[in-house]
């Protein structure tokens, strides 16, 4: 197989929706490479503000995860724009259809350029909620829909896998947080918590909210009504974790603490305190780029009974900000 640093992008091309096979057969002509990787369509949905970042993430990918990319450009008007390519991902070409047109003429666009029995990844990568029938009918043959759910109030669904970026940018966050129960005299302190502050960079709460009621769940509360949100000052990107903080007091007025907090941009120092016990340990939680969360809610699906009861009480929460 070619090395990746043998490949070169090739196109754009400029083409027609109804010549988009046919301009995607030459260029993999062009390529001289025989095989073809239809490992699943991923359907990303964005404006021509963010479209330069939404390739970048794309091309971060694997082509394991999705051999064919259509990128909808919602902003545009009437009269369809359409480019194809080849990009280079590790070793192999994926191909790239970026449609730029309105809603309307979206929606009839789309779905005859999907690749036919294979896993359907729809990401919402727009600002604004969805509105018209567009997301609606992607969905309907989606096995996945990514999102920043809470923000869009879209909620979890029977009929697809919903995929949070939000909650994947707190996946290190939660499991480090978790081995630190993983001692029993730890884990016997967990019933006198009461309180937890959450701290975030940037002006983006949403991980922050969901982290907290990933806790909220497991320590059995009803609401967020207990949880401090506040903005923090780490050297992480807007909306990643900056400190946890989970406190309480046991019989006799001692204090309980568990602190995890940033030191730098990826180490993180967790302190636990109870009874006569003062531990302190350092833990690694590396910063997650937009490409490294789209491949881990791809390759890695959450539980979903654990997301759902975290978002229900994130979701509560928003309207007392």
């Amino acid at each position: 197989m070619a090395e990746a640093v043998l490949l070169k992008p090739l196109g754009p091309v400029h083409t027609d929706v109804r010549h988009v096979q046919t301009s995607l057969d030459t260029l993999w002509d062009t390529s001289q490479i025989e095989t073809r990787a239809y490992t699943g369509n991923v359907i990303a949905l964005t404006t021509s503000k963010h479209l330069r970042r939404v390739q970048d993430a794309l091309s971060g990918l694997e082509g394991r995860y999705a051999g064919r990319q259509i990128v909808g450009v919602l902003d545009g008007n009437e009269l369809v724009g359409v480019q194809v390519s080849l990009v280079p991902q590790k070793g192999l070409y994926v191909e790239r259809v970026i449609l730029n047109a309105n809603p309307e003429q979206l929606q009839g666009a789309i779905l005859p350029l999907m690749r036919p029995a294979t896993i359907n990844h729809v990401w919402w990568a727009a600002d604004d909620a969805p509105g018209g029938v567009l997301l609606k009918e992607l969905t309907d043959i989606a096995d996945q829909v990514i999102v920043d759910s809470l923000s869009l109030d879209v909620p979890p669904s029977n009929q697809y896998a919903l995929a949070d970026l939000s909650w994947s940018r707190s996946a290190g966050w939660r499991e480090a947080f978790a081995q630190i129960f993983d001692s029993p005299d730890a884990a016997q302190q967990l019933g006198h918590i009461t309180s937890l502050k959450v701290a975030y960079a940037g002006d983006n709460d949403l991980a922050a909210r969901l982290f907290a009621g990933w806790i909220g769940h497991t320590l059995g509360w009803k609401d967020l009504g207990r949880v401090q949100f506040t903005a923090g000052h780490c050297a992480r990107e807007n909306g990643d974790l900056c400190e946890v903080e989970m406190s309480g007091q046991v019989a006799g007025g001692k204090k309980v603490r568990f602190v995890l907090e940033t030191e730098g941009k990826e180490m993180c120092r967790v302190r636990a305190e109870f009874g006569d016990m003062d531990r302190q340990t350092e833990v690694v939680i590396p910063r997650m780029s937009l490409s490294e969360g789209l491949e881990r809610v791809m390759s890695h699906p959450e539980r979903a009974t654990v997301f759902e009861a975290a978002w229900k009480l994130a979701h509560d929460s928003l309207g007392s900000r």
